[in-house]
């Protein structure tokens, strides 16, 4: 009943509560209603943006998102950051979000990421980097990705296993249909390749085709993958338009080619590092096909000491084989009345993903306005209606939590880190914070004008 009480002194009175600890987080659930905003809780900043609803999601702190809406329910299924599995959310109620199972996961993997698309639903499998059972000394890991049918969208039930024979595979993209296009650390490399996976018969999924640049390639074929624990090369999501790929590569964004699935062929590249010089220049790739043109954005791997500047970029892809730089978009300022003089302070500060399943049909795609987040700075809302001109519109950085969540590892410093969005056709926002829990918000500024043809 206290918690109740808590829930409605916020919306009714405007009280800025203070979310006093993932735990407390987690018990605080709202009666059943309609979605209505809530105040900014204390220690929070933001603009142009109101909180929904929050859920620590039973403990299984969330990383990757993905949604459906099933029978007029929307179901958000989250991959965890730091336990084995995924768990599956009724966000129809987003004032009210309600975890309806855990799906375990194997021992000692990265669980990661996550896709769905055609009923079925793909999770990545990689050795363990970090968090849960973790142990570097143990081969009891497994690896690739499983295929799950969403015939019951609750209770998914397992279809099949590709591996690579590597280390595993990251963030894969399943735009639904006959192939899903993988970021996989197979042997003989030292860093993720492109793999188009054929999983027509779940049950015995096979590789078709594959790309990697020489500089990848290790002297021994067998050799173990050597991308470990982070590497170079494809970070994935792979993202198809008609008969092209669009990849971010770490080091740089490419294009190919897989008219021919068998034999993709580069068509182009742009390069980011050098100059940026950080843990993946090129974490992202968001091509906006109705425009013909493309966001990358960066991922720092640890603080502002080792790390360039985030690069988030707006690229004229109209002619694939000359791709061309239109425009960097602004960075982060500190909000007025913060504890800090800037971002670096708070530890690993940088751009990290986007709003970019484009290919499901429960998620926004609009291309005049960008989602990101940005780990210490939250999230960023950008108008991209100018892709010369692009600014800043909103934002909401979570508020600290006054203990770290379930299964956060031990030394990490209780900062919101601000890690997937995703928005759904409703305009609900979900913000994964791999601090402590999963964020429901909604963008109440101005929208942003029809998008400007860049030519």
């Amino acid at each position: 009943m206290r918690n109740r009480v808590l829930w409605r002194s916020l919306v009714v009175a405007g009280l800025m509560l203070g979310f006093a600890s993932a735990a407390t987080l987690a018990q605080t659930r709202a009666p059943a209603r309609s979605a209505r905003s809530r105040s900014l809780p204390r220690g929070s900043f933001g603009e142009n943006v109101e909180v929904i609803g929050y859920t620590d999601v039973g403990g299984h702190i969330p990383f990757k998102l993905s949604i459906q809406e099933v029978n007029g329910r929307w179901l958000m299924y989250s991959a965890s950051l730091y336990d084995r599995g995924w768990s599956v959310i009724d966000v129809t109620n987003p004032a009210d979000p309600t975890v309806l199972n855990w799906v375990p996961g194997p021992p000692n993997t990265f669980t990661v990421q996550i896709d769905i698309a055609d009923k079925k639903m793909i999770t990545p499998l990689e050795r363990s980097q970090f968090g849960g059972d973790t142990d570097h000394t143990k081969n009891n890991w497994e690896e690739g990705f499983y295929i799950w049918s969403l015939e019951d969208p609750v209770h998914p039930k397992r279809l099949g296993q590709y591996k690579t024979g590597g280390l595993g595979t990251h963030r894969d993209g399943y735009q639904g249909g006959r192939y899903v296009h993988v970021a996989a650390a197979a042997r003989g490399y030292t860093g993720n390749i492109y793999e188009i996976v054929d999983i027509s018969d779940p049950a015995n999924p096979i590789e078709v085709g594959r790309w990697a640049p020489p500089e990848l390639r290790l002297p021994d074929p067998d050799m173990q993958n050597q991308a470990f624990p982070h590497g170079a090369g494809l970070h994935g999501a792979p993202v198809v338009v008609d008969n092209l790929v669009y990849l971010p590569f770490g080091k740089f964004f490419a294009i190919l080619d897989i008219s021919d699935v068998r034999h993709p062929k580069e068509v182009s590249r742009v390069t980011f590092d050098p100059p940026y010089d950080m843990g993946l220049a090129v974490h992202t790739v968001l091509p906006f096909p109705r425009r013909k043109i493309v966001e990358t954005n960066s991922e720092p791997f640890g603080g502002c000491d080792i790390n360039s500047p985030s690069q988030v970029t707006l690229i004229d892809v109209a002619n694939p084989a000359k791709p061309h730089i239109l425009s960097f978009l602004p960075a982060p300022q500190t909000p007025p009345g913060a504890p800090y003089k800037n971002f670096c302070e708070r530890g690993s500060f940088g751009s990290h993903n986007v709003n970019q399943l484009f290919h499901n049909p429960y998620v926004d795609d609009s291309d005049n306005i960008l989602y990101l987040t940005y780990f210490t700075a939250g999230l960023r809302i950008y108008d991209i209606a100018d892709a010369r001109q692009p600014r800043e519109i909103g934002y909401f950085i979570p508020p600290d939590p006054a203990r770290l969540g379930q299964g956060v590892p031990a030394g990490r410093r209780p900062v919101t880190t601000a890690a997937d969005v995703l928005v759904d056709k409703r305009g609900y926002i979900y913000l994964s914070d791999s601090a402590q829990g999963l964020f429901i918000l909604r963008y109440t500024g101005p929208k942003p004008g029809p998008s400007i043809p860049v030519h």
